[in-house]
């Protein structure tokens, strides 16, 4: 077991800071909620299942706790695998995922591993599914600039 390896595990548990993992061959570990997704969700259990099998990468291994951590995020793909089927001047569905404290957009998740920015529209809530028309893909910043329908 080191560290950047694939392995298989099991979820074990579920709490509001991340998810308890087994590996396969027994090893116990930690899945941060900030390493399940690049999108920001409020807890674990919106992408995970007590006895889900899950693939994660092993993140650090601290000898001196005798402690794992794992992440998850990896294994939703990269933006460039997530934006290939993603076309401009198209409308999608996504799901609001934070609204700015300013006002100055909303992101909203289009796969579990790609997020665009929206302009600020009053009313929305964390988690509703929307219909949002792909203004612009800019590949080189990873950006996608979206308008809610």
């Amino acid at each position: 077991m080191n560290k950047g390896s694939i392995v298989k595990g099991t979820v074990r548990n579920i709490q509001p800071y991340g998810a308890f993992i087994r590996t396969d061959d027994g090893v116990d570990g930690l899945l941060y909620i900030e390493d399940i997704s690049v999108a920001r969700i409020k807890t674990p259990a919106e992408r995970l299942k007590v006895g889900q099998k899950i693939d994660v990468v092993i993140k650090d291994i601290d000898k001196q706790k005798n402690r794992v951590y794992f992440s998850y995020k990896e294994m939703l793909g990269t933006w460039e695998d997530n934006i290939k089927d993603i076309q401009e001047k198209t409308i999608v569905q996504g799901t609001v995922r934070e609204t700015e404290k300013n006002r100055r957009g909303i992101f909203i998740e289009i796969k579990p591993n790609l997020i665009g920015m929206a302009e600020y529209k009053e009313g929305l809530q964390y988690g509703q599914k929307v219909d949002v028309y792909v203004k612009k893909i800019v590949k080189e910043k990873k950006k996608i600039k979206l308008i809610i329908k």
